[in-house]
């Protein structure tokens, strides 16, 4: 019976031990040797020190040992935070010290910059590290990643966890402060790659390029579903978009998720996709934001035989709604209707229907709904709330997630995006906090006030732009500021632009008026 996540691996090793089962660069192997290895993983965490329910980090580029380690940290008991390779020092260090890491799974060329999250925080007992070099003096408990999974498992492990139990921690970025971490179950987990399945239609004979970060629920859900099915995932580290395009041809390549930045790479003439037929290739499909018209168009007729599916999703319940392809030269701009076993409602600041045509917030109910995010019951609450519809018998027994989109449907039900509640900014698959873009824009020294809001982008979704206050006597410099916060941040998180004020909008509480700054944008909120 499979009821925790690395049991679809067990299963689909057991089912086709030599099939194809995680390919990356010259790396490959089988479900044999994938079940193998996250066995030898799982007891060397254990020998570690690793207890049930410890936070392990996975801080790593995309490889094999970046799948293995999730995969191997729940065999153990453990919950698996995977970390995007892009965040920097002290986005990694807020992480280890917000869940209270307890281990780290990173790389050679990831280790300089661990070593400041492994001075930062107090949790932090061990360190795997994969290289092929001695090991570092880190005054911790350190081991090579390659010497825990070349060994051999023992024969009898005890398995520790249910389905209830935590699994991982996804981190994302709120509307207030840092990243915050969302909860989810092996069930949660599980369900989200069955359902995905069903409407993609995944099976044993797919090979999925996976060319989104583990980190990113979406990109990790590519992990799952092919476990599950004893599919073959090509992981493919972004380089440049021609190089995707030989992946696709090469491995023969049935399917690829990606956000809208990264298709309107694909989509590009010099990327030489229009050049290659893809027999093999079922389907696309685009998370992370709307994809732009022009993009949609361009990829489809450079892949007239391939489905495409628009889908939209929040990390608090994965996947929300899909598009059906049948439905996409009808309705381009639709998010599509509920994803399978899911229901999605739209109401009103009083939690009543609203009628089509009119814009409500979008309430997601299904088994993908998370467990809240870690050490902060008050969001959590104000996220998950009872279900608006059920008697108080059974609606305070089941929790729904509230998203802070307005969205409004058609006649026929279909679902549009019509904007966010919330001063949240969506860029190239990621939710930016403003409060953190504006923290970092202090650090340069040279500002009294700073305040960010996003702009709307078709290719990014949003933009973001920067409005500053400069210090008394100090010029502003809007290149060599955009140029500091480049240093500082990941790339999705840099200010487009930024435009020097004699001091912000203020509301009545003295607060900065954001909405203000929007009307200035010629934006209605």
């Amino acid at each position: 019976m499979d009821f925790l996540v690395h049991h679809m691996l067990r299963s689909s090793a057991e089912r086709a031990p030599d099939k194809e089962s995680i390919v990356c660069g010259d790396e490959r192997l089988s479900y044999r040797e994938t079940w193998e290895r996250v066995c030898a993983l799982a007891s060397g965490l254990r020998e570690l020190g690793m207890e049930r329910g410890d936070r392990i980090g996975v801080y790593m580029e995309p490889s094999v040992a970046q799948a293995l380690s999730i995969l191997a940290i729940c065999r153990a008991g453990g919950v698996f935070v995977p970390i995007n390779e892009v965040l920097f020092p002290d986005q990694v260090t807020h992480i280890a010290n917000d869940c209270r890491m307890r281990g780290l799974v990173t790389s050679k060329a990831r280790l300089d910059r661990t070593k400041e999250t492994l001075s930062s925080t107090e949790t932090i007992r061990f360190v795997v590290v994969a290289t092929e070099d001695s090991l570092p003096d880190l005054g911790l408990e350190t081991r090579r990643f390659q010497d825990l999974t070349t060994g051999s498992a023992p024969s009898a492990f005890r398995e520790w966890s249910i389905e209830k139990d935590l699994a991982a921690l996804i981190y994302t970025s709120g509307s207030t402060g840092r990243a915050k971490g969302v909860m989810l179950n092996h069930a949660q987990i599980m369900a989200g790659s069955r359902i995905v399945s069903t409407y993609l239609e995944i099976g044993a004979s797919d090979r999925t390029l996976a060319a989104l970060p583990f980190s990113f629920d979406a990109g990790l859900n590519q992990l799952m579903t092919a476990m599950e099915h004893g599919a073959t995932v090509v992981i493919r580290p972004f380089t440049f978009a021609r190089e995707l395009v030989k992946t696709l041809v090469e491995e023969e390549i049935t399917g690829m998720g990606a956000v809208p930045p990264l298709w309107s790479l694909v989509a590009q003439p010099s990327s030489g996709l229009h050049k290659h037929p893809y027999p093999h290739l079922r389907y696309i499909s685009n998370t992370g934001g709307a994809m732009p018209p022009s993009v949609l168009e361009s990829l489809r007729k450079s892949l007239p035989t391939t489905k495409v599916f628009l889908m939209y999703g929040l990390t608090e319940a994965f996947r929300s709604t899909y598009l059906p392809p049948e439905e996409v030269d009808r309705r381009p701009t639709s998010m599509g209707k509920a994803i399978p076993d899911t229901e999605i409602l739209v109401v009103d600041d009083e939690g009543k229907p609203v009628a089509p045509g009119e814009a409500g917030e979008l309430v997601h109910r299904g088994p993908t709904v998370s467990m809240g995010y870690w050490g902060q019951p008050e969001l959590t609450a104000k996220v998950l709330r009872p279900h608006p519809y059920l008697p108080p018998e059974l609606g305070k027994e089941e929790k729904v997630v509230y998203s802070g989109d307005l969205v409004k449907t058609d006649e026929e039900g279909f679902l549009y995006f019509v904007a966010r509640r919330d001063a949240m900014i969506k860029s190239s698959g990621f939710r930016i906090s403003p409060t953190e873009v504006e923290q970092v824009l202090f650090q340069s020294g040279r500002l009294r006030e700073a305040a960010v809001i996003g702009l709307p982008d078709e290719l990014l979704g949003q933009s973001i732009k920067a409005f500053v206050v400069p210090r008394d006597g100090d010029a502003i410099d809007g290149e060599a500021l955009i140029a500091f916060c480049a240093e500082r941040m990941p790339r999705h998180m840099v200010p487009r632009s930024v435009e020097a004020l004699s001091s912000l909008p203020k509301t009545g509480s003295g607060k900065i008026d954001y909405p203000e700054l929007r009307r200035r944008e010629g934006l209605s909120r």
